[in-house]
């Protein structure tokens, strides 16, 4: 019988390193190193409390802090960064105080991973949307990459979600499903299969694949086969 009660939310932060190559199994794989924690537990809310279920960690002690955050933080650390991790239900497993590392996490785990991506600026709709660009010859001169007819004689204007040239900015991407093929609990490192997105040293958030950035709980393969045995 699968119960999703026995799935226990894990999550952390951290920063990506950067991505090298591993031999696994005769098989030379693509992998992403991240500086995982450790993080500490500095607030708990409740669904009936604060209308919601969430755990609250610090990450990445700092000397200068505002003086909000301070009151916040009390006597638990100086920390730069806080971030809620939204849970099904409420968490009764966590205390004030305790500290999350890599140990959480095991070899083989499949994990959600989330950060920004690069932020490549104003870009035109060739590079932005992928389009084809006009024709290179007949005349054509500089209209090689336009976006071409963006209106319509009814109605006069250009409608609402239009591909047009605009901003690529730093959108929140999560990967899902990345497996975890090493562990360095001296080093805080996390080594993770595929890529991850973001520059080096960007923020990264790292969440069991059942769980979703809502604190929703979904499904996977892996997971039914796990509840099964």
């Amino acid at each position: 019988m699968i119960s999703v009660e026995n799935l226990k939310p894990k999550f952390l932060l951290g920063r990506k390193i950067g991505m090298t190559q591993i031999f696994k199994d005769d098989f030379l794989i693509p992998v992403t190193v991240i500086l995982a924690g450790p993080c500490k537990v500095i607030g708990l809310k409740f669904k009936e409390k604060d209308g919601y279920s969430a755990v609250v960690l610090g990450f990445e002690e700092s000397k200068k802090i505002p003086k909000p955050v301070k009151g916040i933080l009390k006597d638990l650390g100086n920390f730069r960064i806080l971030k809620e991790f939204r849970l099904p239900q409420d968490p009764n497993d966590f205390q004030i105080g305790d500290v999350l590392d890599v140990d959480i996490f095991q070899v083989g785990e499949f994990v959600n991973v989330t950060s920004k991506r690069k932020a490549k600026g104003f870009q035109g709709p060739v590079k932005r949307h992928g389009f084809s660009g006009g024709p290179k010859s007949h005349g054509q001169e500089d209209r090689l990459r336009h976006p071409g007819s963006i209106g319509a004689t009814t109605p006069q204007r250009v409608i609402k979600g239009k591909k047009m040239a605009g901003k690529v900015s730093m959108q929140k991407v999560t990967v899902k499903n990345l497996e975890i093929v090493d562990i360095l609990p001296e080093d805080h490192l996390l080594v993770v299969k595929g890529s991850v997105p973001g520059s080096n040293g960007r923020l990264v958030e790292i969440r069991s694949n059942f769980l979703s950035n809502r604190g929703n709980i979904f499904l996977t393969r892996e997971i039914i086969k796990t509840l099964k045995k």
